[in-house]
């Protein structure tokens, strides 16, 4: 620990990728609180999975059609969106599609992801950055934009705090006291998108839902308010992306994957002491 210290004072990538940590588990506590207790965790890793279309989009056309200013997350930030506003509106149509949209987001998006980053001229080894996370990779653009959506998401949550409350806990009564849950639901969705851009470098996209759901669900054990719930969740999220950074610097290993099982062991220290609690 006192090596990465040293390490974090001299090397600002280090201290760029800690900040990006902390941002990412601002936006995965808060919105990861909402998507645990609405038991939409389905619908963000589809979300998570249709992001990779848009950031293989993102970097042809940077590429091969020199859109410069065009990068990989604002790629994630399109997808992600789109994909919201996709399942919401299949949602609200009703019947068996929105199963069937979710699973075709997933695989679709995924598919298009490779097929953009295979056209791509000398572009392949950096699939492993967006599929795994590499924290160390965020630069100062990325940490502005991981900050915008940060204030976006914690703005939305501020707004319409009681109306996503009131759809995660009984849906049909908010729409018996006029709730719009259609409007609210996919405004839900699109908080959970957004989220998810802002961990795509922290674990990637296929470890990102562990960390949107695992600290959640260890710190709901222990709390009886959602805003509780969302405070604790962020607050454990940034110690164990600052941790697996640190330990991941140490052993030099994958600091996304040391990131997932640390909140993996967390969540099941977090069920044993609660299990504990409840036989004492």
């Amino acid at each position: 620990m006192i090596e990465f210290l040293d390490a974090l004072g001299r090397h600002a990538f280090l201290r760029h990728a800690l900040l990006a940590g902390v941002l990412a588990s601002v936006a995965s506590g808060v919105v990861g609180t909402y998507v645990v207790t609405r038991r939409i965790t389905a619908i963000a890793g589809s979300l998570a999975h249709a992001v990779l279309g848009g950031m293989g989009l993102a970097i042809w056309l940077r590429t091969v059609h020199g859109w410069a200013w065009l990068t990989p997350l604002h790629g994630a930030v399109f997808a992600a969106l789109l994909g919201a506003v996709i399942i919401g509106a299949a949602r609200a149509r009703g019947g068996d599609r929105e199963d069937t949209v979710i699973s075709a987001l997933w695989a679709v998006g995924m598919a298009v992801g490779v097929l953009f980053l295979f056209l791509t001229p000398g572009y392949k080894a950096d699939l492993m950055t967006y599929l795994f996370g590499n924290i160390v990779m965020v630069d100062p653009e990325t940490l502005r934009l991981l900050l915008l959506l940060d204030g976006v998401i914690l703005l939305v949550v501020a707004l319409f705090y009681d109306p996503l409350l009131a759809v995660c806990y009984d849906e049909e009564f908010a729409r018996l006291r006029g709730v719009r849950t259609d409007a609210v639901f996919t405004l839900l969705l699109v908080l959970v998108a957004l989220t998810i851009v802002t961990l795509i470098y922290v674990v990637g996209v296929v470890l990102v839902i562990a960390l949107i759901s695992l600290p959640v669900s260890a710190v709901g054990r222990f709390s009886r308010r959602l805003w509780q719930m969302m405070v604790l969740a962020a607050a454990l999220s940034s110690a164990l992306t600052a941790a697996g950074l640190a330990l991941a610097y140490a052993a030099d290993l994958p600091a996304g994957a040391v990131t997932i099982l640390l909140a993996a062991l967390v969540y099941v220290l977090a069920g044993a002491a609660s299990a504990l609690k409840r036989r004492a």
